[in-house]
């Protein structure tokens, strides 16, 4: 018995070893040296299905295909062969020795690796012409170029670079992408759009070529010198026929992945000639038109006028700043408001840019506004020209006369401004209320609205019943209803008593009357009760300070002088003064 259960043993780990000897997982690349404008195809192999591939990080390649996936069946005399595998096409980044790290799969609930795997980057290297290699006729048959406008511009004088892809009539390209784009150090850059970009016809290296424009960018050189462009690379998809048919006769066209770069070039910016330089020149490169308007020039004191600076042209005009307008020192002004109307064309910058002033005169009367000058390079000419506004007077019709000794002085805008002087009518041309109203309007149903007017009625039932209840309970309170009543009527006559200040018998009048009401409703008593030492009596058991009742008669005493005595307002406001605060004392000490 122990025979056989060593003999069981013996089989089922023999058996075991034999199946996991026969899963095979492995990397395998197409060359293990390699120049770095070549292609690395590397395959992930396995005989036995799995789940959760995991491809190791190509960090010193990019992926320019892949993973592409295959599974390969075949019985070969009763024996089943099977073969999957994952392939991916690599570009290396970098010279050297590089090591491709491990891939990862499950296999029947086991987890299998692949060795790492080292390669050889040498530098770029030339292939033989060979007509039936496919990336030596992709390398004949595709080419990127740079072309530029101009090798040796100026400073701030638009370059122009087109990024033409020419492909040969022997070979396709299905598809094309970005892998290094230029940064374009010390340029300013625009992008030019390309909508409507065709396909065109041409000739190149003496052979016909079709060509697209890849991208189209416009430099302004913003130092002088030699200054790089660096180069711009894509990954391209080419389609090469090879020597294979299809099942109709038609040649069959092998993919491969080519990465293909503009180079790197290099222009030689020239400086501005000092000779003839302006001395309020301001960097302005190109061809322009400048001018100096006003919105009115007549006008009335604290009414504003507009007064607009604007160059038109081609050139650099996002570059340089607008001369500053300079005014007489009796006229306000304000910041400009700076505006543009510019677009970018494969010729450069278009349009124009323009400041506008406000201005506020203060005073009557005549105020020049200077000549302002714009100078410029001009490219045609390669010379300096400077363009003149002409000199401008704004004539104030009306308004106070300026009393200061000088009334030209001229004043840079943000320099020693003059105080506004602010009235209603500053700024009544401005108008306050848009009226804006939105162009769409959301429908009622549904909104917060239409549920706000549907809950809000439920709502209000309990609160209704509750004020329904405490209203009855108040209409029950015949002592309260009394009480509040003579608070009522106690304020009413003081606030009567205060209208009829300077007026000293109705004041008085008004004021007892008051008095009387506020005691029948804290002591409840009737006027045939109204005696000095029963008010005294009545207040000294609840509790109110004798000082404070002393005060009270006090008063009573002054309404029942003033009918046979002199009594100045002031006298009255003293009175209804201490009334008042009076009233506020007892009303805080009664108990």
């Amino acid at each position: 018995m122990k025979l056989k259960a060593y003999i069981s043993l013996f089989l089922i780990v023999v058996s075991t070893s034999f199946v996991a000897a026969q899963v095979k997982f492995e990397a395998k690349v197409s060359k293990t040296k390699l120049g770095i404008n070549e292609r690395l195809r590397i395959d992930f192999e396995m005989n036995t299905d799995g789940d959760n591939f995991s491809p190791p990080s190509f960090s010193d390649f990019t992926v320019v295909g892949g993973p592409n996936q295959s599974v390969s069946h075949s019985w070969v005399n009763g024996v089943r062969s099977f073969t999957k595998t994952y392939s991916y096409f690599l570009a290396p980044k970098k010279t050297g020795s590089i090591t491709i790290n491990q891939a990862t799969i499950e296999i029947e609930d086991e987890i299998y690796k692949t060795s790492p795997v080292t390669v050889q980057i040498t530098s770029a290297v030339s292939r033989p012409n060979d007509p039936d290699n496919a990336e030596s006729v992709a390398d004949d048959n595709l080419h990127l170029i740079a072309e530029i406008s101009k090798g040796n511009p100026y400073l701030n004088e638009a370059v122009t670079v087109v990024y033409k892809l020419y492909v040969s009539e022997d070979i396709g390209v299905s598809t094309f992408r970005e892998i290094d784009s230029p940064k374009y150090n010390d340029f300013w850059s625009q992008n030019i759009n390309l909508k409507g970009n065709k396909i065109q016809n041409t000739q190149f290296n003496g052979r016909p070529y079709r060509y697209l424009v890849i991208k189209q960018v416009v430099l302004y050189p913003q130092k002088t010198g030699k200054l790089e462009i660096e180069p711009l690379s894509l990954d391209v998809t080419v389609e090469v026929p090879s020597n294979r048919r299809d099942f109709f006769g038609g040649r069959m066209m092998s993919q491969v992945h080519k990465t293909v770069s503009a180079g790197s070039k290099s222009l030689q910016v020239k400086p501005l000639p000092e000779h003839g330089k302006p001395e309020n020149f301001a960097g302005a490169v190109g061809n322009f038109d400048f001018k100096m308007t006003t919105s009115k020039t007549e006008l009335n004191a604290t009414e504003s006028l507009q007064a607009r600076l604007e160059v038109k042209g081609n050139g650099n005009l996002k570059l340089f700043q607008l001369p500053k307008l300079t005014l007489p020192s009796a006229l306000e002004v304000y910041e400009p408001e700076h505006t543009q109307n510019i677009r970018t064309t494969i010729d450069g910058m278009q349009g124009g840019i323009a400041d506008s002033y406000t201005i506020v005169p203060q005073f009557k009367g005549k105020y020049p506004i200077p000549n302002v000058e714009f100078s410029y390079f001009d490219l045609k000419t390669e010379s300096y020209k400077t363009i003149s506004s002409g000199d401008l007077v704004i004539d104030v019709l009306e308004g106070p006369t300026n009393s200061t000794p000088t009334d030209s002085n001229i004043a840079t805008v943000g320099e020693g401004k003059q105080r506004v002087i602010m009235n209603n009518d500053q700024f009544a041309f401005v108008k306050s209320d848009a009226n804006l109203k939105p162009i769409t309007s959301k429908p009622f149903f549904n909104s917060s609205w239409y549920w706000s007017s549907l809950l809000l009625p439920l709502l209000a039932i309990p609160l209704a019943m509750v004020f329904r209840k405490k209203k009855a309970e108040r209409r029950a309170d015949v002592q309260g209803n009394r009480i509040r009543k003579a608070d009522k009527l106690a304020r009413r006559y003081l606030s009567e008593a205060r209208k009829s200040l300077g007026q000293k018998e109705a004041f008085y009048i008004a004021l007892e009357k008051a008095l009387h009401n506020y005691l029948k409703a804290k002591l409840h008593i009737e006027t045939s009760d109204f005696s000095k030492d029963r008010i005294k009596e009545l207040l000294l058991k609840r509790q109110v300070e004798e000082s404070v009742i002393n005060d009270f008669v006090t008063i009573l005493d002054s309404c029942e002088l003033a009918r046979y005595t002199p009594f100045s307002e002031v006298t009255m406001q003293h009175d209804y003064d201490k009334a008042a605060k009076t009233i506020s004392i007892i009303d805080k000490q009664i108990r």
